[in-house]
């Protein structure tokens, strides 16, 4: 069974600009790319999860977020990385109209998103991690059974979390993965 760790999008792997509505405004985190070929050469899946709650609140139709995650993902392969999958939960509870308007079990903090990655890639979560800057990145990766790491880019100097641990930005999360 596949190792993988998964990834938040937003102040992990990219800046956070609040609401990614255009390609133009991507902007890779100083060593993220890197930090994904090394996961990618250890051998783990790498799969990105993300709320793109700015669907639901019509900031962006699923067509641009589906460019703007090409767009990212062609900058990575530039770079002699990949991306295994990424996975998005357009949803909000409370913002929206139907079907974007809903609560629903792939929103982060719900673990949705990694079981059904779980499922389609048969990944043992065991030997998994999930890594993200928000609290509700660690509560996820809590709730499906995988360490976590949160990583003080992003949000994440500001929100309390209980990782299993922290670290600088995801470089430094990836070499404490692969010291494991």
């Amino acid at each position: 069974m596949p190792k993988a760790v998964f990834l938040d999008r937003d102040g992990t792997i990219i800046e956070d600009v609040n609401y990614l509505n255009h390609p133009k405004d991507i902007t890779f985190i100083k060593g993220s790319i890197e930090a994904i070929r090394k996961l990618n050469q250890a051998g783990y899946l790498v799969i990105v999860i993300t709320n793109q709650a700015g669907i639901a609140r019509g900031y962006l139709s699923e067509d641009m977020l589906q460019t703007i995650d090409k767009v990212m993902h062609k900058q990575i392969l530039n770079q002699h990385a990949h991306l295994d999958a990424i996975y998005y939960c357009p949803h909000h509870p409370e913002y929206g109209e139907y079907p974007y308007k809903q609560t629903c079990d792939c929103r982060k903090p719900e673990p949705g998103m990694i079981l059904n990655a779980q499922k389609h890639f048969n990944i043992d979560l065991k030997r998994s991690f999930m890594v993200g800057d928000k609290d509700t990145d660690i509560e996820t990766g809590q709730k499906a059974g995988i360490k976590t790491i949160q990583v003080l880019t992003g949000k994440g100097n500001e929100l309390p979390a209980e990782p299993d641990h922290t670290a600088n930005d995801l470089a430094d999360a990836v070499n404490w993965i692969l010291s494991q």
